[in-house]
């Protein structure tokens, strides 16, 4: 870490918003996303009642969580237009097909909404918003592997020019078991998120059970990725290895998130579930911000920090001015959708802003 990174300026400000930004995606949109996989798993006689549920905890306003990730693109490309550049055609392979899934997942959810109740129809439908549900996340994870992971470096325009197609574009995250790492960790996240957060939303009785019970599971699967995910980094990228597991503010970050996850496990088991989904959302906020950190300073790792990449001063200015305004009209705004719809009712975790 250089010396003059260690004083935060106005990039970092800006990185920072990032990060809550995608803070927020997580917890909101990530559990839509895991909605979706719970529809996908959904079995038995109460399948149609557990589609039911997610359907209802998902919508209305389900679509209007895409608004954390936009605002991460909007950001990066003002703020950051050399990173987002670079990353935009690097990764456009990945990137591709996660805004493929996403337009799929939303397009199949609203089609099986208002469409036909026919079974066939309702099941081509459901079948494509689950496989959107279980891809997006994935390749999303990918994506913020290959990264965090030093994957796509910068290179020289010559440099760059004497690749293949595969060896740049697809070799770096295709073959590397670090980014599948990360995309299964995200899957598992989300699953977990919204089935902690669907404890909450069912009626007493066994659908809420079905739902513990998914929760505890998809969080024991969630930390045994876990660690798998550490010991791939030890092997693949020691220098990311060493930002996630040394130095106090490391070791800190670990230990919250474990305190969370047991705390969520023993909320769960004594059927406190308001404490159990907070507990899931900080657990996931742990998790994100502890991959933040282990990154900072760089904005693409290993060797270009976030300042040197960042736009001229006057820029980041506006642009903060701009979101302030924009937040002032924005949150309140939420609020006020969020009222409308779910009023009276317990919100899908934090799934809704």
């Amino acid at each position: 870490m250089h010396p003059a990174e260690l004083t935060w300026t106005l990039p970092h400000i800006v990185a920072g918003v990032m990060v809550l930004s995608l803070n927020a995606y997580v917890l909101l949109g990530g559990a839509d996303f895991g909605g979706g996989v719970w529809d996908f798993f959904a079995r038995g006689n109460r399948r149609d009642e557990q589609r039911a549920l997610i359907a209802e905890a998902i919508g209305p306003i389900w679509e209007a969580n895409h608004v954390w990730l936009i605002l991460v693109v909007v950001l990066l490309f003002t703020c950051f237009p050399k990173a987002f550049a670079h990353l935009a055609t690097e990764l456009h392979v990945p990137i591709t097909i996660m805004l493929v899934g996403v337009v799929l997942r939303g397009s199949a959810f609203t089609f099986r909404t208002y469409d036909s109740k026919r079974d066939a129809v309702q099941r081509r439908w459901g079948r494509i918003f689950s496989i959107a549900s279980l891809l997006t996340p994935v390749v999303l994870g990918v994506c913020l592997g290959a990264v965090a992971g030093g994957l796509v470096p910068m290179r020289p325009a010559s440099e760059a020019a004497t690749l293949t197609f595969l060896d740049r574009f697809v070799n770096p995250w295709f073959l590397s078991p670090f980014p599948w790492a990360v995309g299964l960790l995200t899957l598992l996240l989300f699953a977990f998120l919204a089935a902690a957060y669907l404890t909450v939303e069912a009626p007493e009785g066994p659908l809420r059970d079905l739902f513990c019970r998914r929760a505890r599971q998809s969080q024991v699967a969630l930390l045994i990725t876990a660690v798998a995910t550490l010991l791939v980094a030890r092997a693949e990228d020691p220098r990311l290895f060493a930002g996630l597991t040394r130095g106090s503010t490391a070791l800190a970050m670990l230990g919250t998130t474990a305190l969370a996850a047991a705390t969520t496990l023993w909320a769960l088991a004594a059927r406190r579930f308001q404490l159990a989904r907070l507990a899931a959302a900080a657990q996931a906020s742990f998790i994100l911000w502890g991959w933040a950190w282990t990154q900072f300073p760089w904005l693409l790792p290993p060797d270009r920090t976030i300042t040197a990449l960042a736009a001229p001063r006057i820029t980041l200015q506006l642009t903060l001015g701009a979101l302030g305004v924009g937040t002032a009209i924005l949150l309140p705004s939420f609020v006020y959708l969020f009222r409308v719809f779910k009023s009276g009712e317990t919100v899908f975790g934090a799934d809704q802003p």
